[in-house]
Parts: C-alpha cells; sequence; structure tokens
C-alpha cells in the first residue's frame, strides 16, 4: 500500500488538515482500510480504486468509522492524482454520490483543487438543549441571526452559530455525551461557526463519533454550511465565502465556499494541498 500524507485547506505543512491519501486502494477489503485509518490517526484517510481515465471510486475512513463524505481528504486526493497523473476534471464516485472535482496548477506549481457537492439539503435543528448541554454552551451564547439546523451536502452536520468569536474560541465539550448524541442522530461533525462579515466565516468541527476532538478544516462541513446559507436566505446570491478553520488549533486554513443563486445546486468547496512527512 502507497499511503501518502497530505494537508489539505493550506500551503504550508505546518497548517491545514491532515489526510491519508492511497490511489490504488484496490484489493484492500473494508477491515484494513479502517486498521490503517486508525494507525495512521488523521481525521480522515481515503481510499480510491480507479475506475477509469479521470474517474475514482473513493470511501472514507476516520480512525473509527467510515463516512460517506469528507472534503478535505476529496481535495487532498485530487491534488495527489494531479501531481501524478496531471491536472483537469475528475470524478469521484463516494458513498454520497458522484461529485465533480477540477484541478489546476498555479504558476508556482501549488495545485488547487475544486470539489462540487451533491445537491444539499437543510433540516430542522432536534435536541437543541440536549446538544447546547453537551457543548457545554447556553442559549445566549447563539447568534440570532443565524438559526440551529441541519444542513447536508455529503454528510449531515448541526448548524450551531456563536454570537462572539470569544465563545467560538473556548471550546470545551463534554466528549462522550456529544459522541453520543451525534451517533443517535447520524451527524458527522458539528458545524461552530462565527461571523465576522456578510461573507467571511470562522468555523471549528467537533468530530468525536470518528475518534477525533477537532477537525482543522472539514469541506463537507462548509459546503453544507454554504447550502444552509442559500437556504435561509442569509447570504447575497451568487456568493463567494471564506471560512477560517483550524487557527485556534495551531494549524491555520482556508476554504473558499461558492454558493450559486438556483435551489438545489451544488456548492463548491476549493482549497490547496500539499505533502507531508
Amino acid at each position: 500500500m502507497d499511503l501518502l500524507r497530505y494537508v489539505a485547506f493550506t500551503t504550508d505543512p505546518a497548517g491545514g488538515n491532515p489526510a491519508g491519501v492511497v490511489l490504488d486502494a484496490g484489493g484492500l477489503d473494508e477491515s484494513v482500510m479502517l486498521a490503517t485509518a486508525a494507525e495512521v490517526g488523521f481525521s480522515e484517510t481515503a481510499f480510491a480504486v480507479p475506475k477509469g481515465p479521470g474517474e475514482l471510486a473513493v470511501r472514507y475512513f476516520s480512525p473509527l468509522i467510515e463516512v460517506p463524505f469528507c472534503g478535505h481528504a476529496t481535495i487532498a486526493t485530487a491534488v495527489a492524482y494531479a501531481e501524478r497523473y496531471g491536472t483537469g476534471p475528475l470524478i469521484l464516485h463516494t458513498g454520497a454520490g458522484e461529485i465533480a472535482v477540477t484541478t489546476r496548477a498555479g504558476e508556482d506549481g501549488t495545485v488547487t483543487a475544486t470539489l462540487v457537492s451533491v445537491a444539499p439539503s437543510v433540516e430542522p435543528m432536534t435536541d437543541l438543549p440536549e446538544l447546547l448541554a453537551a457543548l457545554r454552551w447556553e442559549a445566549a451564547d447563539l447568534d440570532p441571526a443565524l438559526p440551529p439546523r441541519v444542513a447536508y451536502a455529503g454528510a449531515r452536520h448541526p448548524v450551531i452559530a456563536a454570537a462572539t468569536r470569544e465563545r467560538l474560541a473556548a471550546l470545551d465539550y463534554d466528549f462522550a455525551a456529544l459522541k453520543a448524541l451525534m451517533e443517535r442522530h447520524g451527524w458527522v461533525t458539528v458545524d461552530l461557526v462565527w461571523r465576522e462579515s456578510a461573507t467571511v466565516f470562522h468555523a471549528r468541527n467537533p468530530f468525536p463519533t470518528g475518534g477525533v476532538v477537532e477537525d482543522p478544516a472539514t469541506g463537507a462541513a462548509a459546503a453544507a454550511f454554504g447550502g444552509y446559507l442559500r437556504d435561509l436566505g442569509l447570504v447575497d446570491l451568487p456568493a463567494t465565502l471564506t471560512v477560517h478553520q483550524g487557527h485556534d488549533l495551531g494549524r491555520p486554513s482556508t476554504l473558499t465556499v461558492t454558493v450559486p443563486a438556483e435551489p438545489g445546486s451544488g456548492i463548491a468547496v476549493t482549497g490547496t494541498a500539499v505533502p507531508f512527512a
């Protein structure tokens, strides 16, 4: 197995979100993939099987579970593929459906990837008091302009908006309680956000269901968040958003989210990825 290590949504190996990438996972069964992801210890490892020119079947594993879709590992996989086989369009067949990805190289050789999510959706938030208790937040900590919802763009994420940057920075949640609640609802990460301006946001994503306290950059949640903003009419369309994540962990990441005006259309998430030792 040729296991590659990349960090996504950064050009600095010390930043971003680490992902394992296996570009030819043919012959590996689920138990091997899960054991490998656990050994690597990153929030996600992507296992790709070539299906033809420009097409890959991809599965995503955290140290504890398989998830249907992972944004940062998709960006890492696309960049790793482009560096070996050339830039251009890719189709990824994932547990959430087909994900279109395009890669391009800059003048300095850095490869940027853009994924387009499956059709997003938004549903009402249930068990909000229990979720706030697990987060150790109060109702007064919430931003009333960004109401709690569960957003989907390949994976399901509760969107919880903080009223202040200080509230977002002070992350200290009940790991066991949040994990149990998320498992009950099928939530992948909790998307905690704070709005700096009309198009600039800061995010943190607890991921206890995957055995990870916090994800430094979460492309799937960023896509779901773009769909949430469009569905609730909280951003002028079309929109290009900047999401800063990982700064509180010392792994700064930048995600660019493009939200088309057309209802139901996929949300684009763009970022770079670089290998690290």
